[in-house]
């Protein structure tokens, strides 16, 4: 119990985070949209812009202004959201590139203190995805790859002891299988990674037995809950990266009464494969021109054979 105490002050004291919402809940509950499927997909970006702008204006409207600047950016020409939600600290996806007609899809799934006005944040989802779809961009200018930035969960606020247990993560991989269902759906024969940072690595080893995806990749985690890969009963390949300048090395991997992750996955003993996550601080994974960026774009594109082990 030293150890578990050690792990949960680490974490409640050293995870920075991002104010939440304050005050009654002035948003609407969003409305049905269409199934995942090509031919309701344009259907079901349509139906998200609608709620956006409706979310939009009632933030004017209460002056809510970090939230409406954030909100007319996703209104902005061009940019497609799979699901969207304003209540809260919110939910939103968002796809870049083409979901129907990709050879391959990654989807970035952020840890803790996720939100709809730091979503575009190079540290965060929307931000951190448009760098690997940059990146993928560069290294195979004709991959067919497909970039999905996923707060579809109620992501945990660092300033309580929910971020130290996996509910919020059990809650997050029910939806995260949903939305993997709903990827194949739309495109059967795309291959589909999954790129977990965080508190969203628990995410993804609690969404991961028998789900339907080839890689997965974790990085700044604390732990999946999991022993080992094998724990996880995935077919998928399983990598796992710690940069230089990530204070979750400090932070003991322990699990004892339902609170803390277990195992390290970057320990031989977990069983991942190694890749070189570079010198950078636990939010600067996806950050442009990073060691990071470039093998995770790798693991996206299904290259492995390039990516730099660590």
């Amino acid at each position: 119990m030293r150890r578990y105490a050690a792990a949960a002050a680490t974490l409640a004291i050293m995870v920075p985070f991002a104010p939440a919402h304050e005050g009654g809940e002035p948003y609407a509950a969003p409305g049905a949209l269409p199934e995942m499927s090509p031919a309701t997909l344009p259907a079901r970006y349509a139906a998200t812009h609608r709620e956006i702008g409706r979310a939009h204006a009632t933030a004017e409207r209460v002056r809510d202004t970090g939230r409406a600047r954030a909100l007319a950016g996703f209104l902005r020409p061009g940019r497609r959201f799979l699901s969207f939600d304003a209540r809260g600290d919110g939910r939103i996806v968002e796809v870049l590139g083409d979901l129907e007609r990709a050879d391959r899809v990654a989807v970035v799934v952020p840890g803790a203190d996720g939100n709809l006005v730091n979503f575009d944040s190079p540290k965060w989802a929307g931000g951190g995805a448009r760098a690997l779809a940059d990146q993928a961009r560069r290294a195979a200018p004709g991959a067919r790859l497909a970039v999905v930035a996923w707060l579809g969960y109620a992501s945990p606020s660092t300033r309580g002891p929910v971020v130290l247990t996996a509910g919020r993560a059990d809650d997050g991989a029910r939806e995260l299988r949903r939305l993997v269902a709903g990827i194949h759906a739309v495109n059967a024969r795309a291959k589909v990674g999954l790129l977990c940072h965080s508190y969203g690595s628990v995410v993804c080893g609690r969404a991961a037995p028998d789900l339907p995806v080839d890689e997965i990749a974790l990085f700044g985690s604390p732990g999946t809950t999991a022993g080992s890969v094998a724990g996880l009963r995935t077919a998928a390949r399983v990598w796992a990266g710690r940069s230089e300048g990530d204070w979750t090395a400090y932070v003991p991997k322990v699990r004892a009464l339902g609170i803390g992750f277990g195992r390290d996955p970057v320990s031989p003993a977990f069983g991942a494969v190694r890749f070189d996550a570079g010198t950078g601080p636990h939010s600067g994974y996806l950050r442009a021109g990073s060691t990071a960026l470039r093998n995770l774009t790798l693991i996206a594109l299904g290259r492995d054979a390039e990516v730099r082990r660590g």
